[in-house]
């Protein structure tokens, strides 16, 4: 299914050089590029700091996660047969010590002795991002005496900016929430798959579906006691951030894969039925961001052993995901209405 000529499971690779495409991303802040790349990583044990950081602004939503299959795999996971047996393959004393497995599915802290421990299932940090570096930013509304709903419009993104400079993921961008979803929800171990019989990720993965349902805690929106769904703009962007970073993933998964097996072929139809799909949406929409994000996946070649070229256009990818995130209100997207999962479909 790899090949290394100008076709790649039917979509055409183009062989136009990314150097053509430079002055595109140039556009894109450092601060966004930082941010991106760290959506793209684990949470650091030495930055994470739990979720009572969290709690007291937000308990409805701590509350809301604890009754998350993220919160019940702390205690259910190392407990079942389909665990323990790929643990055993791949020679695992203990899954919740071992980082292949922690990184996706737990939260991990460096304790006072100076040792990594296990401390939830996939939590506040998981998603959001280790806090100890924007924590503080996050929570500064302005002064003595303001709070979260007197804050000041300007301040307030201000603030954002800030905290997602420092290395939070904001749902304000909804891209880099989409990133820590994909990030788990594709593998991008090969060994994990091959040799240890653990999937190659979820492959029926819909970002608006997923995040909607059982795992939604959207209590900031509104009074801080209703969890509603996002309004249909908002479902507009992230229907098709999810797609952007779907191919993202895609995209680093098959950049390390080595052999023609279950992984690499996976991952490598996963990347291209992504492309696929954005190229349909580029199709109905006028967006400049994602007529460069298909241009950038269709200058690429899925083949084997070919990280850096794979690297680079997902590097790019999330760029112009989050640029997209940030400039598109949904407005524009309204003739995708009919494509985005109802209610009746949510997780």
């Amino acid at each position: 299914m790899f090949c290394s000529s100008t076709r790649v499971f039917a979509v055409v690779c183009l062989v136009a050089s990314y150097a053509a495409l430079t002055m595109s991303y140039a556009a894109t802040s450092a601060v966004d590029a930082s941010a991106v790349a760290r959506a793209a990583e684990p949470a650091d044990p030495h930055l994470v700091l739990g979720n009572q950081s969290c709690v007291k602004c937000h308990s409805a939503e701590v509350q809301a996660w604890k009754q998350t299959p993220h919160a019940r795999t702390f205690d259910q996971l190392h407990r079942r047969d389909e665990a323990k047996q790929i643990a055993k393959k791949l020679g695992l004393s203990s899954i919740k010590r071992e980082g292949r497995c922690v990184s996706c599915h737990y939260t991990e802290q460096l304790d006072s002795n100076n040792d990594f421990h296990v401390i939830s299932g996939v939590s506040c940090e998981s998603c959001h991002g280790p806090a100890k570096p924007w924590l503080d930013l996050h929570h500064d509304y302005g002064g003595e005496g303001i709070n979260r709903l007197s804050e000041l419009p300007d301040h307030r993104r201000q603030r954002i900016a800030r905290s997602v400079e420092a290395g939070m993921r904001n749902p304000t961008n909804v891209y880099l929430v989409a990133q820590s979803c994909l990030r788990c929800h594709t593998t991008a171990d090969e060994e994990l798959v091959n040799v240890g019989g653990h999937s190659a990720g979820s492959l029926d993965f819909e970002f608006v579906s997923w995040s909607q349902g059982t795992i939604r805690h959207n209590f900031v929106r509104s009074d801080g006691k209703s969890n509603d769904v996002s309004a249909q703009p908002r479902l507009r962007v992230m229907f098709v951030a999810g797609m952007i970073a779907e191919l993202e993933s895609s995209l680093r998964a098959t950049a390390v894969a080595t052999e023609k097996a279950t992984y690499g072929v996976t991952v490598a139809k996963r990347a291209a039925r992504s492309g696929a799909r954005l190229r349909s949406v580029a199709e109905k929409v006028d967006s400049e961001l994602i007529d460069q994000i298909v241009a950038v996946f269709d200058s690429i070649t899925l083949k084997l052993n070919n990280s850096a070229e794979l690297t680079a256009a997902a590097d790019k990818t999330a760029q112009l995901g989050f640029q997209f995130a940030e400039q598109t209100d949904g407005e524009s997207l309204s003739v995708l209405d009919t494509f985005i999962p109802k209610s009746d479909r949510y997780k």
